[in-house]
């Protein structure tokens, strides 16, 4: 396929709509991606990269780059819904099943690998699997090189070291720190530039220690949401999930975050509106160590555990009205 034949990223065109960042990775920034798209044309996602399971970790063996899951997971949340992009979106997401090699990986895993070793450029090669599937947006990943999370891990008689996203995602034990490995990894300049420029910054949600957490541990891209004037979002999980944080309630969330991250304000924290009959004093929280106002919507899906996209948007678009700022024609 020729170059001119793929639809082309516009950097310098007006776009529609504020400037949005979301950060996070996985079904979390999928969710809220599907949301920001219907308020703006001018989207980034900011994607963790330290993924070392399933078909991603045994890329990231095999290849030493960047683990392409929550990337892949990104791109297809941007997909154009029209025939081409359903389409597309369907193909990258297809995991093979066989007897062999093959087995369990994602097809757009491959084809973002393939475009890594083509380009030798992490978003260059992310680039073109925008241009591919028509995606209403950017995917950038959160550092250059890839990162592993550690944890010290509270366990019943003793504290452990817990390495690797795959295994702190499932433990059953109470995450105290988190922490990066290298403890100061690079972050690409486009992804430092695209939170300077934009006038809405999201982190969330999802998994808490492994996918919204680490975007603070890398020291220039926290230096950069710290400074930036835009508004500032954190979307809350629904509650506690099974794994990383089992039993945690969502103000205990807040409190681990703003022991990560102190010098963090917030103009908003976003939490389904049950929340707050199980947890009364999340608003006084939100605001003790954020500064936040704390912004109560219908956000649960009907299928459990999970956000349903159209909900969030709605609660994102009063949000950023009441930010004083505009959203796409379309709402």
């Amino acid at each position: 396929m020729e170059t001119e034949d793929l639809p082309v990223i516009s950097t310098g065109a007006q776009k529609d709509g504020p400037s949005i960042v979301s950060f996070g990775g996985g079904h979390g920034l999928y969710a809220a991606l599907r949301a920001f798209r219907l308020l703006t044309e001018d989207l980034t996602a900011v994607v963790t990269v330290a993924d070392d399971g399933g078909s991603s970790g045994r890329l990231r063996d095999e290849l030493g780059g960047l683990p392409p899951g929550d990337l892949r997971m990104a791109l297809a949340a941007l997909c154009d819904d029209g025939t081409w992009g359903q389409t597309w979106r369907d193909v990258i997401q297809h995991r093979f099943e066989s007897t062999g090699e093959l087995h369990g990986h994602a097809v757009g895993n491959l084809l973002i690998a393939a475009l890594w070793q083509i380009h030798g450029d992490h978003v260059a090669g992310l680039d073109w699997m925008a241009r591919l599937l028509r995606a209403h947006g950017r995917v950038l990943p959160m550092s250059s090189v890839p990162l592993t999370i550690e944890a010290d891990v509270k366990f019943p008689g003793s504290f452990q070291v817990v390495r690797g996203q795959s295994v702190l995602a499932s433990t059953i034990g109470h995450v105290e720190t988190v922490r990066l490995d290298p403890a100061a990894p690079p972050a690409r300049y486009e992804t430092i530039e695209a939170v300077e420029e934009a006038e809405v910054l999201n982190l969330g949600p999802g998994s808490w220690y492994t996918s919204v957490m680490p975007h603070l541990l890398v020291p220039s891209l926290a230096e950069a949401i710290v400074a930036s004037t835009a508004v500032k979002s954190l979307t809350l999980n629904l509650g506690s999930t099974d794994g990383e944080t089992k039993d945690l309630s969502l103000g205990e969330h807040l409190v681990s975050l703003h022991r990560h991250a102190r010098s963090l304000t917030l103009d908003y924290v976003l939490v389904d509106e049950a929340a707050t009959e199980l947890e009364p004093d999340l608003p006084q929280r939100a605001e003790d160590m954020f500064g936040a106002k704390l912004w109560e919507r219908p956000l649960r899906s009907r299928r459990q555990g999970q956000h349903d996209s159209l909900k969030l948007a709605a609660c994102y678009r009063d949000m950023l009205l009441d930010a004083g700022i505009g959203v796409a024609e379309q709402w």
